[in-house]
Order: C-alpha cells, then structure tokens, then sequence
C-alpha cells in the first residue's frame, strides 16, 4: 500500500464531504446518531468478539496492564457507547448558533456564528470509544472526520466504524464524513500529519509520548492534553469523611484514566487525624503511597510509605500509587499545586467558603473543582454528552472538548444601507 496516497485520498474525500455535513440539517444529524447506537446496540456481540481478539493479541505482545483496561469493553462499556450518541441527538445543535450581539450606534448589529472547523483528524491509543464519541461530536457538530486508532483496537474500531457508516447512511449523509484509517502502519500518523490542505486540526488521546511525537511532528493544529497530575487538597476545615470518600473515588474507581487522582496534599492542621486512615484505606486497596518525611512521621509505619522525591510530584501513574504531601495552609498547596500539576483537574475539600473561591480563583487547571471527585472531569458527567478529549492548552478549547469546542466562530454584521465615513 502507498501510505502517502492511501492517507491523501482519505483526507481529499473527507474535504468534499464537509461542507454536506456543515449544511446537514439538525434532524438529519440526529437521525444518524440514533440510527448508530441503535446499530452499535445490536451489534454488541459482534464488536465485543472483535475486542476479544484485539485485547488478546494486547495481552501476547505484552501491552501494559492499563492500556489493556482501557481497550477492554463489555455489555456495559458498549451500552455507555450508544447512551452518549443518544445524549449527543439530544443536545443543541451549535452550528449556526448566534453569540455577543450588539447593536452599535449606527444601527449595525454586530455578531458572532458558530461554524464547523472542517476537517478534524483524531489520532488515539487504546480506547476504541473515542471512535464512536469522535464520529458523534464532529458529526454533530458540522465537521468531517478521520480517525486513526492504535493498532491494538484495530478490530474493534472496524466493527464500530462498520455501523457508524451504515448509520450515516441511514440518514442520507455521505459515509466519508467518518473515516477509520485501517491500516496499522504508523507512517499513516505521520502522512496525516502533513495534510495541511485538507485537515485543519488534529486531536491526539492517549500516552505522553504520541501526544508529543505529534505536537512536534504536525504542520496542523493540534489541541491536547499531556498528563492528568490531578491533586486533592483536604483543608483545615474539611469534612473529613467527605474527603475520605472522595480520595478513595479519585484513586481507586478507575485509576488507569487522566482524571484519576495522583496527588494528595493535606492541611498540617488535619493531617494527624486524616492521614493514618486513608492511607489504611488506600493500602487496602492496593495503592502504594509515596509520601513526604511529615507523612511517614505522622502514619509511623515506613513499611506503607515509600519515601516520595520530586519527581513525584510531578508524576501522573495511570496506576494503583499515589504520592502524599503535607503542607502549611492552603497558599501552599496551590503553590505546589501550580508548580507540579498538568493543569488538567484538581479539587479542594473544604468547608471555608472563601478557600473555595481562591483555590478556583488562583489554581491554574482546566477543571477546578470544590467538595467533588475529580473522575468528574468528563465530558459525559459535564452534560456535553461526550467528549472528544480534554485540552490543558489555552486556545481554542480548555477542559473536556464537546460540541461547542468543535466549532469556530465567524463575524456577522447586518446593516440597512450604511456606509463608513
């Protein structure tokens, strides 16, 4: 196969085809997300024995354990799949959408409208739901796809994309509008990369070191995340079994995911009362911890902690460790917090009101949250539906990327005659 061409012509077709979908009306859009989860829906054993060969081809070449549990589906994961296209259906319609009118004083009313970006290229490891949460919200939201999933999905992203073109179909809309590219040869990645003519803004998801190969490597826009270092800090005032519910949901409901909590910092106010149960609690689970000399004072069994460097800090494991930190006040955690973090999620646990509203104030993050797990930094749990990732850049979208953050916006200026003197 000629990569080079194969890539190209995807990328052409995908061109032609989006300004069908950028003028497809509200209902027809809608028509395909139904008729897409309702064929996803019926197809779930077909697609879960796709991912049985996926996930044990993983498991021979060695893949780490939590890429496997991200490609990993079942009936539940499947059904979480259709209920967001039928979330995404039932959410508005942003193409089209007017914004900040105003009316100047020579009778011009000055506006914004929000249209399709185009061609948007996604470029993702292991989760073979990005393929269907992509296809909704760039489909919704006026634009073309291509998606380029990890070579571990490839079975599973064909059985999907099989149903989102006969979905599309269904509604009369062209199925180039989702592409999967289908071969596993990662020059693919670098070929689209290059297709300035046709694509105008790449989207990666997954591991630290493809999402850096392609900031680097694109001649494209590309909006992403690098790490999801997410912190808890527990204030001097917090309710502490409400902190203690919500360490244990940040760590160990799912800890192979970006929201998963990573950091845990700890008023020195609270920390002889809360640390000794929480870290029993998280030992239990089978979490390391990785904790500062104040911590391992405090909890007094070296045998539990493992002594924390900097470098922990810093860390997001996308694993069962977390690093432990006792600190002053609450300046000091948003110190360390702003110096460490990834700026993707991070929550304080507090009764003070007024050190609720200066950690959201002051915390340089794309989510900030007050008494709430951070497995909420989610496009489904926000109500966007779903997301097509999350963004710790600052421009265009920040945080979970749904339908709005798939559209630009352009100038409207409605006039009766005038004329600038």
């Amino acid at each position: 196969m000629d990569i080079k061409a194969y890539v190209e012509s995807l990328a052409s077709r995908a061109r032609q085809v989006a300004v069908v979908g950028s003028q497809a009306s509200s209902q027809q859009k809608n028509e395909a997300l139904h008729a897409i989860a309702a064929l996803i829906s019926k197809s779930t054993d077909l697609i879960l024995e796709a991912n049985a060969l996926d996930c044990a081809r993983a498991v021979e070449r060695g893949l780490e354990s939590p890429l496997i549990e991200r490609m990993t589906l079942n009936v539940d994961r499947v059904q979480s799949m259709c209920e967001g296209l039928v979330q995404v259906a039932e959410l508005s319609d942003p193409v089209g959408q007017m914004v900040d009118q105003n009316q100047r004083p020579n009778g011009l009313l000055i506006s914004r409208m929000r249209t399709p970006i185009g061609v948007i290229g996604m470029i993702y490891e292991s989760r073979p739901n990005v393929t269907v949460d992509a296809a909704a919200l760039c489909m919704k939201a006026g634009n073309a796809a291509i998606l380029r999933g990890g070579s571990e999905c490839i079975e599973t992203n064909q059985a999907l994309a099989t149903q989102i073109a006969r979905g599309l179909e269904a509604a009369a809309l062209p199925i180039q509008l989702v592409q999967l590219i289908e071969t596993t040869d990662r020059a693919a990645v670098g070929q689209l990369l290059q297709q300035t003519a046709y694509v105008d803004l790449i989207i990666p998801r997954g591991g630290k070191s493809l999402i850096e190969r392609i900031a680097a490597e694109s001649r494209i826009p590309v909006l992403k995340h690098l790490d999801g270092n997410c912190h808890a800090f527990i204030d001097a005032s917090a309710d502490l079994s409400m902190a203690s519910a919500i360490v244990m949901n940040g760590k160990t409901q799912r800890n192979s995911v970006c929201n998963a909590l990573e950091s845990l910092l700890v008023h020195k106010e609270v920390a002889p009362r809360f640390l000794p149960n929480i870290v029993r609690d998280l030992a239990a689970e089978g979490v390391e911890i990785r904790g500062c000399e104040v911590t391992r004072k405090i909890v007094g069994s070296e045998t539990l902690i493992v002594p924390a460097t900097e470098e922990d800090w810093r860390t997001e494991y996308l694993g069962p460790i977390i690093s432990v930190c006792v600190v002053d006040d609450l300046g000091a955690a948003i110190q360390h917090i702003n110096r460490f973090g990834s700026h993707h999620t991070e929550t304080i646990v507090t009764e003070d009101s007024m050190h609720a509203d200066r950690f959201v104030r002051e915390i340089d993050s794309s989510s900030v949250m007050v008494n709430a797990s951070t497995r909420f930094a989610d496009g489904f749990e926000y109500g966007l539906g779903a997301e097509i990732g999350i963004s710790t850049d600052r421009l265009h979208a920040r945080g979970p990327v749904g339908l709005e953050g798939l559209t630009t916006l352009k100038w409207v200026v409605r006039g009766a005659g005038q004329i600038r003197q």
